[in-house]
């Protein structure tokens, strides 16, 4: 049987779906812009940190929007609180996506090319991560019966990041003649990425309870 959250407001209906659309945009430019950098692609990067830039921009706007609308015209008031904590946790899955670009830009670590592969890995995991997330919020705002269908890849793709970030890590230690300055350095930058899919996870963790309060 089908439930909308927000039925007969499908103006509002579609404001999220282009909120949603943005934080899924955002990992795509994550892992292409990753992809560019390992490819030595300046120029290419560069345009990836300023799409992400306008995307988290639009994103920002549309979440606020939704806030006020949310607030202004008494809509689902037994469900706004948790509307809106779910609309601030996936905005901040956007703004984690912009930083880690951002943060490769300032410091451009050296990812050598036996790491190349795994951080490639870790990169297409999180962004699974995220993206499955995504579907199982779009699931919630409109036929909530079918969250399960996407929520439990949030789990599978967090723990396959995990798994590739454990080995990122040892290969990093493992490198001989590497300063360790530099190997912490990567190692930060590993873990950086890999809490993207943690926090992914989390959210989908509060959505899980938020299906549950709809249904009792």
């Amino acid at each position: 049987m089908e439930f909308r959250i927000l039925k007969h407001r499908l103006s509002i209906e579609k404001q999220i779906d282009a909120f949603l659309d943005q934080v899924s945009e955002s990992g795509l430019l994550f892992r292409d812009g990753i992809d560019d950098y390992l490819n030595g692609n300046a120029s290419a990067f560069e345009e990836k940190i300023a799409h992400i830039y306008e995307t988290e921009h639009k994103g920002d706007a549309l979440r606020r929007s939704l806030e006020e609308q949310l607030y202004s015209q008494t809509l689902i008031p037994e469900s706004r609180g948790d509307v809106l904590q779910l609309l601030e946790n996936l905005d901040a899955l956007l703004d984690r996506f912009k930083g880690a670009l951002f943060r490769f830009d300032i410091e451009r670590p050296e990812i050598f090319p036996e790491f190349q592969t795994d951080f490639k890995t870790l990169t297409k995991c999180v962004v699974e991560a995220v993206e499955s997330t995504v579907r199982s919020a779009r699931a919630f705002f409109k036929e909530i019966a079918t969250v399960a269908d996407h929520m439990h890849k949030v789990s599978y793709w967090e723990t396959e990041s995990d798994k590739a970030s454990t080995r990122l890590q040892r290969a990093i230690f493992q490198k001989k003649n590497l300063p360790l300055a530099q190997k912490m350095q990567l190692r930060d930058f590993v873990r950086h990425v890999d809490k993207i899919a943690d926090r992914a996870e989390d959210v989908s963790d509060m959505l899980s309870i938020y299906v549950i309060k709809r249904s009792l």
